[in-house]
């Protein structure tokens, strides 16, 4: 079977960080490693997304070129994709010449098959810098609080999204000149016209419950988008009416798995070949991406497929995992909580952080990253069980064995026992593997590695070393733990695969534990006398100093003085009373689609049910909202936010990013707040 296997194009505007592997890069490349051990055709793509308008801002405040921007990035996804031994089959980029035909193709597939239309609205444009401006380089006073430094897509006050064009007196970010509307051409992708197809396609998947039902719901919500801008970077509209005008990234960037594909083919040469995945329908596709990219695989490109003359095979499976957070926080560069990738890999393996950011995938809700529990992990899991099991094993065959690979005397219960559970722990893994439980998997090779080492324990084979009668047992004992190490080998090197070469080869084996097919492996006992080289540990303790000093280097940029926001004016008692304050319980609470804080809430205000907007969705979770009592403000007056009537507001507090909500315990829903 052919499987093609994507992981979400990386941004060459920022570097990489461990949320980034463990959410996209590593479950994919752990599933390239196992289906290429199962015996399938394997074509494993990926490369650096490099257009858009958040390069050229990134690029512009750099005194750099966009071009050279993205190289600078590109070269460093490149080196840790490289350190990390990722198994891509090709690793591309945007910008090399094959995509940018393969992009307008599809453009004008879509334009001449009718889902693609001229609108002229009226856009932000800077007189001074002779341009139109995206979002991203607007500011100006919020619509909805009279914040004077919101961006042009939302308000990092009180959470707002809006049109840039909703802005009260608009400015350019760059230069601070004052921005006028101005009429501007742009064109249209009709996704409405796909809900029915769409809507068909997706009740066959099998997928996720939450990214399946946050794909239904946007379906539900479709309607057209713009897909071009005014920029010089980026793919140029195919169309002569449209010089100056490029295609959104988010329209190119999946694009870049078919030419991606069709840059590996070439180099290999047989162009041609990218032909054998992408347009056999029995070809499997896999996308793997964080949940922020759903609605982009999910929805946006199946949708530009079907729009397509060529029958291009659209995703059969989307494992999207969810976040990963540093000591329960989000990754942020510029407030120093980050880990240095470049510092990490001068202490650490790549194995080691492979098998953490595995057995702490965040494949069904957000995880954490900490320090002691990757300790935890090296040591008591790697170094302990794993690597513990193995140097034993292989310690004795080298002191009691001759060095050597020994023949098995009589086969007892014990043993059969064991050789069963070794066989029972490889299927499992096998079908963890097949259905991106990597966790699971992950859990499997240290349920193996303890299995061995109870085995060993509980058969004693050092007694059994000293009575030369009872040799042909012992050599018993170390066969099957030979072959349980051989089994390790398998299950580990799609997570481990440096560990799993090294332990192969301390088998004294000489080919390649990736080269191997699974079955036949498995059922492949170890040659008899093959002379085995001096035990080597696979792994080296990490002291709790190490530890100490890298949970210190975390926030090391942040300024320990706590910036407040100044005192509102004065207002007397009679003008506070004004407000309205009213418990209010909340019975639903769910996200607002594009709405990247915003959650829509249903609350009981004891005399009737109000809907309200709140920007509170990067603070809390609205299962965890259902049932809890807040604080509305019940007399403001209603507000459209992202096409929702708000009738009120929820009360937080807030320091920079923190939100915190006040929640009251025993008054009925309506009790007045005073």
């Amino acid at each position: 079977m052919k499987v093609l296997i994507t992981s979400a194009l990386p941004y060459a505007n920022g570097p990489l960080h461990f949320g980034h592997l463990a959410g996209s890069y590593l479950p994919a490349d752990a599933y390239a490693r196992f289906q290429r051990l199962i015996g399938n055709d394997v074509l494993f793509v990926c490369g650096s997304d490099e257009y858009g308008v958040a390069i050229t801002l990134s690029a512009e405040l750099a005194h750099r070129t966009p071009k050279e921007h993205v190289d600078h990035f590109h070269k460093m996804n490149v080196d840790l994709f490289d350190k990390l031994n990722m198994s891509f089959d090709h690793f591309s980029r945007t910008t090399w010449e094959g995509h940018i035909p393969t992009v307008q193709e599809f453009f004008k597939d879509l334009y001449d098959n009718g889902y693609i239309e001229k609108r002229t609205e009226e856009h932000l444009y800077s007189e001074e810098e002779d341009r139109f401006l995206a979002d991203r380089y607007v500011m100006g006073t919020c619509p909805s609080c009279g914040f004077e430094d919101a961006r042009g897509d939302e308000c990092p006050k009180c959470s707002a999204s809006f049109e840039a064009t909703d802005l009260k007196k608009p400015r350019s970010k760059l230069t601070g000149s004052p921005l006028i509307l101005k009429p501007s051409t742009h064109w249209y992708l009709l996704f409405d016209k796909f809900k029915g197809k769409l809507a068909k396609w997706i009740k066959q998947k099998d997928w996720k419950e939450n990214v399946l039902n946050f794909s239904e719901k946007y379906i539900e919500d479709l309607k057209a988008r713009a897909i071009t801008r005014d920029s010089k970077w980026g793919v140029p509209v195919p169309l002569d009416e449209a010089a100056g005008k490029v295609l959104y990234v988010w329209f190119d960037a999946p694009i870049g798995y078919i030419s991606a594909s069709k840059e590996w083919a070439e180099k290999k040469g047989n162009p041609g070949e990218w032909k054998d995945y992408w347009l056999d329908p029995e070809t499997k596709l896999v996308n793997f991406l964080g949940k922020d990219n759903i609605p982009f695989h999910a929805v946006f490109f199946p949708a530009m497929i079907m729009g397509q003359n060529r029958s291009y095979k659209i995703v059969d499976e989307l494992p999207a995992n969810e976040f990963l957070m540093l000591e329960g926080r989000q990754f942020s560069k510029s407030e120093g909580w980050y880990v240095d990738l470049k510092e990490f890999f001068s202490s650490y393996t790549p194995d080691q952080i492979r098998y953490t950011l595995a057995a702490n995938a965040p494949e069904t809700s957000d995880a954490d990253f900490s320090w002691k529990d990757f300790q935890m992990r090296c040591n008591s899991e790697l170094l302990g069980k794993l690597g513990n099991f193995i140097n034993r094993t292989l310690v004795f065959a080298q002191n009691n064995c001759n060095g050597n690979i020994p023949e098995p005397g009589p086969i007892e219960e014990e043993d059969e026992k064991f050789l069963g559970e070794i066989m029972e722990k490889c299927i499992e893994a096998e079908n963890n593997y097949a259905n991106f439980r990597l966790r699971k998997a992950s859990q499997c090779i240290m349920d193996l590695a303890q299995l061995g080492n109870a085995y060993f324990d509980s058969k004693k084979p050092w007694i059994a070393s000293k009575d030369p009668s009872m040799h042909p047992q012992m050599n018993t004992t170390i066969s099957c733990c030979m072959e349980c190490i051989k089994a390790l080998c398998l299950l580990s090197s799609p997570i481990i695969p440096e560990t799993a070469e090294k332990a192969w080869k301390l088998l004294g084996q000489k080919s390649s534990v990736a080269e191997q097919k699974w079955e036949n492996f498995l059922k492949e006992k170890l040659p008899v006398g093959t002379k085995l080289p001096k035990p080597k540990l696979l792994f080296r303790k990490i002291e709790d100093e190490e530890i100490i000093s890298e949970v210190a280097k975390l926030g090391q940029s942040i300024t320990p003085e706590v910036s407040f926001e100044p005192l509102k004016q004065m207002v007397d008692f009679d003008h506070f009373t004004q407000l309205d304050l009213r418990v209010a319980q909340v019975l639903h609470a769910e996200k607002v689609p594009k709405g990247k804080k915003l959650l829509q809430v249903l609350l009981d205000v004891g005399f009737e049910k109000r809907t309200v907007v709140s920007g509170i969705a990067k603070s809390i979770e609205p299962s965890d909202l259902v049932g809890k009592k807040v604080i509305l403000v019940a007399n403001l007056k209603p507000a459209k936010i992202m096409g929702i009537e708000s009738q009120g507001m929820i009360l937080a507090a807030s320091l920079d990013e923190e939100l915190e909500l006040p929640f009251l315990q025993k008054l009925n829903p309506g009790s007045i707040v005073s």
